[in-house]
């Protein structure tokens, strides 16, 4: 059996990884949007993105636009190809095909 992600598994990190996987290769989002989109308080969102970031899933840059600072986050490839190897193991687990060890 395929064992899940546990950074990727709780479930305000998958809703953030999920989320930034949307985004194209290397596209950036700022902090305030993504946490409006995930409807997160910003510690929360924090302390989520920080375990992600550990794990070298999301890149945090912080940056000005003009005279206001921002923070951008994205997915890198790593978390792109770990979010492509969760779901497949999400899908092996609900595939309904027996295997053959069980026939």
């Amino acid at each position: 059996m395929t064992e899940l992600d546990p950074v990727i598994h709780v479930q305000a990190r998958l809703r953030v990884v999920a989320t930034l996987s949307a985004l194209d290769d290397g596209d950036k989002i700022t902090f305030p949007r993504l946490q409006e989109l995930l409807g997160m308080t910003a510690g929360n969102l924090s302390v989520h993105l920080r375990k992600l970031e550990d794990a070298g899933y999301v890149e945090i840059s912080k940056t000005h636009r003009g005279r206001t600072p921002a923070t951008l986050v994205r997915l890198t490839r790593r978390g792109r190809l770990a979010f492509e190897e969760y779901t497949a193991a999400i899908r092996a687990l609900l595939d309904p095909t027996p295997s053959k060890e069980f026939q």
